[in-house]
């Protein structure tokens, strides 16, 4: 006989994750994991670093779980016009879809040459990074057709484009690092042609230009609400990931002073972001992976352990615009990326590993 904790959890996950188990269950070996809410408001998982974020907490607000089921969670992007979610599955090579309006999950694309970062243009089109087969960036008309944006560069083919923004000039940036393109797990293995692994702008008549060319593998970008700064994730060029911040000059789209603003150290991870209203970056977080220099025993065996506790590391963190730490928000998975939606643009959607969270928060997305 069930309890009613029990019961109650089950129907929890039901309406939260609408007809996602039934739908990915037999995504060769994806796994749904249950999650429960916490009870007591406020949150315990909002964790407050700086007194000044107070204000961006809701009291009666907690972390849900919407989604469960992926493999690999990334590029999140909200359509208020049709009040949904679309997000990558990379591994699984989809892009799937979250309805607010019922709960449920659908598959929006499959075969999506392992689609990495989406986003919204101003039009209200989905702009994507294929990350690898065709190594592309596209955007998908309002008739559901596919235009090719940016495939090559100097005659060249792109490396594995990852993650876009679209500023207010309708100019299109994107990082373009390896991911895709080193390994089996996120694409298919296959050789760099750019002697770099640069950030780009699709300028709007459509001419690409690289924009910086001296980052190790850039990652997650986001612009200032006022579009004076540009923000980029190097992955551990320095050696630890770090956010640079960038002047957008006069023009629009020339860069300088470059200036380091977060180092992640040697235990955390930076990836994707997004800025609020106020200029506050809300960043994926999570263990790097990184070993301890010597092991430990564990059960007879010497064992290389990590050097923080994904446990304690995984989550959201949020930092001021000058790089002060303000916030983390716990999650039981490392989140890759973020963005904020809902009807009044204050819920954050946090992509993490094997599912979509959620959060009411008294922030909006800077766009």
């Amino acid at each position: 006989m069930n309890s009613p904790q029990h019961s109650d959890r089950r129907r929890f996950m039901k309406t939260a994750a609408g007809a996602s188990l039934a739908l990915t269950s037999g995504w060769a070996g994806a796994q749904s994991f249950a999650f429960q809410p916490n009870q007591r408001y406020p949150d315990p998982a909002v964790q407050i670093l700086d007194p000044s974020f107070a204000k961006y907490r809701i009291y009666s607000s907690t972390v849900e779980q919407v989604a469960t089921g992926m493999r690999w969670c990334e590029g999140p992007a909200y359509f208020p016009e049709g009040g949904y979610l679309l997000f990558s599955d990379i591994p699984n090579n989809r892009i799937m879809k979250y309805s607010e309006k019922d709960g449920k999950l659908s598959v929006f694309r499959s075969s999506a040459n392992f689609a990495n970062g989406n986003t919204r243009d101003r039009q209200g089109r989905l702009v994507t990074c294929e990350h690898s087969v065709t190594r592309r960036v596209t955007r998908t008309e309002k008739d559901g057709t596919i235009k090719v944006l940016a495939d090559s560069f100097e005659g060249k083919k792109l490396n594995a484009p990852n993650d876009v923004v679209v500023k207010s000039d309708d100019s299109i940036w994107f990082t373009d690092p390896l991911f895709g393109i080193n390994g089996e797990w996120e694409g298919y293995r296959a050789k760099s042609e750019q002697a770099n692994t640069n950030v780009f702008r699709i300028a709007p008549n459509g001419r690409v230009t690289a924009v910086i060319t001296d980052l190790v593998n850039p990652n997650g970008l986001a612009f200032s609400p006022d579009e004076k700064k540009l923000y980029v994730v190097e992955w551990k060029g320095t050696p630890n990931r770090s956010i640079w911040s960038y002047d957008v000059d006069a023009d629009g789209q020339t860069l300088s002073n470059k200036t380091k603003l977060i180092d992640a150290a040697d235990q955390g991870s930076l990836d994707g972001f997004r800025v609020d209203r106020d200029g506050n970056l809300w960043c994926g977080w999570g263990s790097n992976g990184a070993l301890q220099s010597e092991p430990t025993e564990v059960a007879g065996r010497k064992v290389f352990q990590l050097k923080g506790k994904p446990e304690e590391l995984d989550g959201v963190r949020v930092f001021s615009p000058n790089g002060k730490p303000l916030a983390h928000i716990s999650l039981p998975e490392r989140c890759a990326n973020l963005c904020f939606g809902g009807p009044k643009n204050n819920r954050l959607y946090m992509a993490s590993s094997h599912s979509i969270y959620a959060l009411y928060v008294e922030a909006h997305g800077a766009t």
